[in-house]
């Protein structure tokens, strides 16, 4: 049967049609493959080098206020240290005892089943555009279940961190739907560890970079003393980056192995009006995604909640 036109397309399909056509492969797949690492087929890498090469031309040499630069994917371990990255980039994580599955905790969703006011057990899920509706009907599998009569009240998902010890063992496992075999949420750190030299101790820990952005942090001053670039300015860089999520997912949209292209904008400290600068950017950024040909109806801002924020990060 044919799929109608007129249907959005799933990310299956759009999966299927990057490897039909040669845009993406899964890395290594000839032996069974490595989850969160992509590799780019030959339309794949064309693609990609003419959004690298329309965004460098735009955002750099059509700027007076942007130069570039293209720093270490390793670099010194004190600039993670400095940076608040070896202590605080990291996710809470959460273990399926019996299934051995693993969960980002702020992905993993909770709510307590409320039959006339009397709680009869909890039900999970994992986040995304299904949760509610997988929610509530494991919602109404409970309370048959219980064979309860009366009113059930409207699912109220929350986020495993938001629950207290005493409930670690009455929420099922998203896997196996009994409770008592999640653990309760630990601290992951996502940086890719590795050494520099001949020797694996302590003196010789390096990192592979989670984002490009340090590498700009730490050139700011040679940059500030070898070009004419006076405050406001921007250094953009285009670069790889690596992070060893926890539950990679979503195609290439949350991988362990991805390209950024990134632009540090510096406006004097006490500068009070860092908000205009910050929506000029949201504004840039739209527009620019349009003129590539992007759909302005499929484009939307996401202001993230403070708790969701980068340790560093006011908006």
């Amino acid at each position: 049967m044919s799929k109608d036109p007129s249907s959005k397309p799933t990310m299956d399909d759009i999966i299927s049609l990057c490897k039909r056509r040669g845009f993406i492969f899964q890395s290594s797949e000839i032996y069974g493959g490595i989850n969160g690492f992509y590799d780019y087929g030959p339309l794949g890498v064309e693609l990609r080098k003419n959004i690298k090469d329309a965004w460098w031309k735009d955002m750099v040499h059509g700027r007076d206020d942007i130069v570039g630069q293209d720093a270490s994917i390793i670099m010194h371990p004190k600039v993670w240290k400095a940076s608040g990255h070896v202590d605080s980039f990291s996710d809470p994580m959460v273990d399926c005892k019996e299934s051995k599955m693993r969960y980002r905790a702020d992905h993993l969703l909770w709510a307590p089943v409320v039959v006339d006011g009397e709680t009869v057990g909890y039900v999970s899920t994992l986040e995304g555009p299904e949760a509610q509706a997988d929610a509530e009907k494991k919602d109404n599998e409970l309370k048959r279940k219980a064979a309860k009569q009366g009113e059930l009240a409207p699912i109220e998902l929350r986020e495993y961190l938001e629950a207290t010890p005493d409930l670690y063992e009455l929420i099922p496992s998203p896997a196996t739907g009994k409770p008592g075999s999640l653990t309760p949420p630990r601290d992951f750190n996502m940086m890719f560890q590795t050494y520099v030299g001949a020797l694996r101790d302590e003196s010789a820990v390096a990192y592979l970079r989670p984002e490009t952005a340090q590498g700009i942090f730490a050139n700011f001053k040679a940059v500030l003393d070898t070009t004419r670039v006076k405050i406001p300015f921007g250094i953009a860089q285009i670069g790889k980056a690596f992070r060893n999520e926890i539950t990679p997912r979503n195609f290439i949209f949350r991988s362990r192995e991805f390209e950024q292209m990134e632009i540090e904008y510096f406006i004097e400290p006490d500068d009070d009006v860092w908000e205009k600068y910050h929506q000029d950017w949201i504004q840039t950024r739209l527009e620019w995604h349009k003129s590539i040909g992007l759909r302005e109806d499929l484009l939307s801002t996401d202001a993230h909640e403070k708790h969701k924020l980068a340790h560093y990060a006011k908006a």
